[in-house]
């Protein structure tokens, strides 16, 4: 299967022209690059502004610069980031989320505030696991 077939694997009922769920689907690999960890990191603290690649890498603990430029690849790719190189001495190179991206880190964004408002929840679910298989 091509990754153009995807479409092929729809239901009668879907009415989408990709099919997540298809391995060949190109909208896996996005959907991949959105929700990995460092994808995920990145269009959120681009959602504050344009950043440099070192303050990104800043604001982005954790992440190392071969993970952060490969990440930024994907992303401008995906036409998700923009890249704009500013022809000065040194070269000066900016990040920013395209209005698609713009429009995907919205609903990401509502996903990790979700998340980290839930955490003593998780928290407390994650300890009565441990303390049942005697992780502790």
């Amino acid at each position: 299967m091509d990754e153009t077939s995807c479409t092929a694997e729809l239901t009668a009922d879907a009415d989408l022209p990709f099919n997540v769920f298809s391995k060949a689907c190109p909208s896996r690999r996005t959907l991949e690059d959105v929700t990995g960890r460092w994808g995920s990191l990145t269009l959120g603290a681009l959602y504050e502004g344009s950043l440099r690649f070192n303050e990104l890498r800043r604001r982005v603990d954790g992440v190392s610069e071969k993970m952060l430029s490969q990440t930024l690849h994907s992303l401008e790719r995906d036409g998700l980031v923009h890249r704009e190189a500013q022809p000065t001495n040194p070269p000066r190179v900016d990040y920013e989320l395209s209005p698609l991206g713009r429009d995907v880190t919205e609903r990401l964004l509502s996903l990790i505030h979700f998340v980290e408002d839930r955490m003593p929840t998780v928290l407390e679910a994650q300890q009565s696991y441990d303390v049942a298989r005697g992780a502790l």
